[in-house]
C-alpha cells in the first residue's frame, strides 16, 4: 500500500492536471529451470518474485498517450489517433507504443491517458523487466482481463511490434504468478500447475551488472538455429525432438538441439526432486543446466560463469546457473536458508575483486501475479 501511495504522489507531481490515477503492478521473475525452451514450446518452471513494475494511469481528454519512467528518467508521447500506424524506434518506449498498438489491433478503442512507470525490476538484470512492463501496461491500458489473455496480449506486442521473438514464459508468470510457489508451464498446450518448493531451499538471484551487446542478436540467432535443427530432424519444434534422433545433426545444430532436449528433461527431474524435498538433486539439475547453457547453447559469459563457480564453492549452496537470455544479467542460486548470508558475502567479495563492482543480490520470494492495487 505504501508503494502504491508513493507512485500516486509521483504521478500527481508529474501530471498535476490529471485526476486520481489507478495503480497496477506486475512482477518480474526468476526461472528456476527450463531456459530457452519456451520458444521451442517446451517446459519451464518460473516463479514471480517480489520485485515489480508499478504503473499509475489516469485518462485525459486531450487525445494524447503520455508516459514517463521514474526508473529511466525519460518519457514520450503519441497522439492516440496515430497509434494504429506507429512504428518501433528502438528504445524502451516501443513497449508502451507496442501494447497500445496491439490493443488497437484487437479492436480496443483507446482514449487519452497519462502513465507513470516506477519499476523495481532492474533493466537488463535477467529478471524480465520487459515482461513486467508489458503486462502492467496491458492492464493499465486495456483493463482487467483473464491472466492468460493478458500474457498473450503482452507477448504479441513484444513479438509483433517490438520485434523480439520470445516465448510466452515471462509474460505468463508475470500475469499469473502464484504466491508461495513456482509454476510448471507447458509452453505448447499452455497447461500449468503450481509446484511447491521445499522450505529449506532459498532462491537467491545475483545480478552480474553487465549486459553484453551480443545478447539481442544472439538471442534471435538461437531462435533461428533451433528452427533449422527441428527442420533437419523432421519435427515442427524441438519440443518433439527425441535424444535418439540427435544423431542426424552435427555442429551447432546438434549443440542447440541437445540443450533443448536435455533441458526439458531437467525440468521434469527438478519437479520430481522438489516434490520429495531433495534440495541436493534440485541443485544438481540447476548446475547441469548452466553447463549446458554455457557449452551447448553458448549464451553465458565470463561474468556469469564466475558468479556460478564462486557460488558453488560456498558450503550450503545446492546449485547455481545463469538465467534469462544470456550474455549478462543474473544467476539463480539454490541455497540452504542458513547459508544465504555466507553466499551474499562471498559473491560480493569475490566479484568485486574479479569485476570491480558488487553484484546486486536479491533473496527471492515467490509472489502473486499482476493486479490492480486499490488504494
Amino acid at each position: 500500500m505504501a508503494r502504491a501511495a508513493a507512485i500516486v504522489e509521483k504521478f500527481r507531481a508529474r501530471y498535476p492536471a490529471s485526476g486520481m490515477p489507478r495503480v497496477w503492478r506486475a512482477p518480474g521473475r526468476v526461472n528456476l529451470i527450463g531456459e530457452h525452451t519456451d520458444y521451442n514450446l517446451g517446459l519451464v518452471l518460473p516463479m514471480a518474485i517480489d520485485l515489480a513494475c508499478w504503473i499509475a494511469a489516469a485518462s485525459s481528454d486531450d487525445g494524447w498517450l503520455r508516459v514517463y519512467s521514474e526508473q529511466l528518467g525519460s518519457g514520450s508521447q503519441w497522439r492516440v489517433e496515430d497509434v494504429p500506424n506507429a512504428s518501433p524506434i528502438g528504445d524502451w518506449t516501443d513497449r508502451v507504443a507496442g501494447v497500445a498498438w496491439e490493443l488497437s489491433r484487437r479492436g480496443v478503442e483507446l482514449g487519452g491517458v497519462n502513465l507513470l512507470i516506477d519499476s523495481e525490476v532492474p533493466v537488463g538484470g535477467g529478471l524480465s523487466s520487459s515482461a513486467a512492463l508489458g503486462v502492467s501496461l496491458a492492464l493499465a491500458l486495456g483493463g482487467l482481463r483473464e491472466p492468460l489473455e493478458t500474457a498473450k496480449l503482452a507477448r504479441a506486442a513484444e513479438t509483433d511490434f517490438v520485434g523480439v521473438p520470445c516465448g510466452i514464459m515471462d509474460q505468463f508468470i508475470s500475469a499469473s504468478g502464484q504466491e508461495g510457489a513456482a509454476m510448471l508451464l507447458d509452453c505448447r498446450s499452455l497447461e500449468w500447475r503450481t509446484v511447491k518448493l521445499p522450505e529449506d531451499v532459498a532462491i537467491v538471484a545475483a545480478n552480474s551488472m553487465v549486459k553484453h551487446q551480443l545478447g539481442d542478436s544472439a538471442y534471435r540467432t538461437r531462435v533461428e538455429e533451433c528452427a533449422k535443427a527441428a527442420k533437419r530432424i523432421g519435427v515442427s519444434s524441438l519440443r518433439d525432438a527425441e535424444a535418439s534422433k540427435l544423431g542426424r545433426l552435427d555442429g551447432t545444430s546438434l549443440k542447440r538441439a541437445r540443450h533443448v532436449v536435455t533441458e526439458n528433461a531437467r525440468v521434469e527431474r527438478f519437479v520430481s526432486a522438489a516434490a520429495t524435498g531433495d534440495g541436493v538433486e534440485m541443485g544438481r539439475v540447476v548446475t547441469e543446466s548452466h553447463v549446458s547453457l554455457r557449452d551447448d547453447y553458448q549464451v553465458s559469459c565470463v561474468e556469469l560463469d564466475f558468479l556460478v563457480d564462486a557460488a558453488l564453492r560456498v558450503e550450503g549452496v545446492f546449485g547455481a546457473r545463469m538465467i534469462g537470455g544470456g550474455f549478462g544479467g543474473s544467476t539463480v542460486n539454490l541455497v540452504r536458508p542458513g547459508a544465504v548470508e555466507a553466499l551474499k558475502g562471498t559473491l560480493a567479495k569475490e566479484y568485486r575483486k574479479f569485476h570491480g563492482s558488487e553484484p546486486e543480490i536479491h533473496v527471492c520470494v515467490a509472489s502473486a501475479g499482476a493486479s490492480e492495487i486499490i488504494i
